[in-house]
Parts: C-alpha cells; structure tokens; sequence
C-alpha cells in the first residue's frame, strides 16, 4: 500500500472526526423547532465517519470504491443540511464558511484517494 494512500485515509478520518467536533459544538443552541434538522446534521456525520473506516479496512477494491462513492455523496447531503441552517439563519456566515472549509478537505482527500486507487489499476 503507498504512502499516498494512507495519508489520504488518515486525513479523511481526521478530518470527518473534526467535523463532527464542529457540529457539535456549532450546534448545542439549535433551535427546538428544526431539531430534526440538527439530528440529522448529527447522524449523517457519524454516518460519513462509519462509512470512511469501512473504506479503510475492506479489502475488496470494488468496495472500497463504492464506500468512498457514498462518502462523497454523504458530504453534498451534509452540505445541504448546512446550507439549510445557514437560510434559515440558525448558523451565521463565519459558521457556514467553517464548515464548507472542513467539507472541501474531506472531498478533497476523499477524491484524492479514490483517484489513488483508480490509478493503481484497481477499477
């Protein structure tokens, strides 16, 4: 396994966790009334951390990629979620800027490595 590959697995899985950290600590006052919105900003976090670490352990390339393909779509869910709250004013512009930022790396690195595997041959 290169080096390339696992800096980009260790990245992505570094950067999830501090996103998760993020809308935590972002989102401790949610307004009651869109706390289904905040459940499932919370869920689909953890949901992107659980999907990275399969992507990391299995050993089936198709998988892998497969896993990595629902990171990517994960994260343009989480950023509607957070566009959502940005419109309706429950996160401020800093906020809202924050969040696209930790986003990027984690589709950043997420593409790097898929492309890392596509070319190694592994498609």
């Amino acid at each position: 396994m290169s080096l390339k590959i696992k800096e980009e697995k260790f990245k992505v899985i570094q950067f999830i966790r501090e996103l998760i950290i993020y809308i935590d600590k972002s989102l401790e006052n949610f307004p009651k009334k869109d706390i289904e919105l905040k459940n499932r900003l919370r869920n689909n976090s953890y949901d992107l951390l659980e999907l990275a670490y399969l992507a990391n352990t299995t050993k089936n390339i198709d998988k892998k990629i497969g896993k990595l393909e629902e990171i990517i779509s994960k994260i343009k869910v989480i950023d509607f979620l957070i566009n959502l709250c940005y419109e309706k004013e429950i996160i401020n512009g800093k906020r809202y800027l924050k969040f696209g930022s930790k986003m990027d790396d984690i589709l950043k690195y997420t593409l790097g490595w898929l492309k890392t595997i596509n070319n190694n041959g592994h498609s």
